[in-house]
């Protein structure tokens, strides 16, 4: 059923103030036109692009600091992080991430993804990861937007446990358990051996 204009940009203003990480090729294929069409209608509607998007969010959630790793050290764009409670990045899967044979992305970018977000949610001078529990799900395309999420699970023994969920749209394609040692739990116990 095709749409009137004024219907359609009103469903795509819902759309993006949902998801504001959604591309004008998605948009396309979900309201069955071409990709000039979208970019028309967002412009009639003052909507930027989709970097300008990623921008404003990103200044707008960006309540702390990363402290762990220096910023450019995180694979994706980290849009959102509160420190020691959870943290969102998107990575954006181009030629140079995927095998040429067949256009699906290699598995170390997306554990990259999840990983350096695991280190970067830590609240320290330094995390490392100790023991990762991963799984992939399902094969990721050259062109997908992958977001993953990290969420601070606990902290025991010098340890801090973070979960990692990777989706491409609804499509969940990587989880992930990390087991983070902290610079200062690693501090306390050579303190503690020592007696110092």
């Amino acid at each position: 059923m095709r749409r009137s204009k004024k219907e359609r940009q009103e469903r795509l203003q819902k759309t993006i103030q949902e998801n504001p990480f959604v591309t004008d090729e998605e948009l396309a294929q979900e309201f069955s036109v071409s990709v000039q069409t979208i970019r028309l209608d967002r412009m009639e509607l003052s909507i930027p692009e989709l970097r300008e998007r990623i921008k404003y969010v990103a200044e707008k959630n960006m309540q702390d600091e990363v402290r762990s790793l220096p910023i450019e050290e995180v694979i994706g764009d980290i849009i959102d992080i509160e420190l020691d409670k959870s943290a969102i990045s998107i990575f954006d899967v181009k030629k140079e991430h995927v095998f040429t044979r067949n256009g699906i992305a290699r598995g170390h970018h997306l554990f990259a993804q999840a990983n350096s977000l695991a280190v970067a949610v830590i609240n320290d001078e330094m995390a490392l990861t100790g023991k990762a529990e991963i799984r992939f799900t399902q094969p990721v395309k050259e062109g997908s937007r992958v977001v993953a999420k990290a969420k601070v699970i606990r902290s025991e023994k010098g340890r801090t446990i973070v979960d990692v969920s990777s989706s491409v749209g609804s499509d969940l394609v990587f989880r992930g358990e990390f087991s983070m040692f902290r610079a200062q739990s690693a501090e306390k116990g050579k303190k503690d051996e020592t007696g110092n």
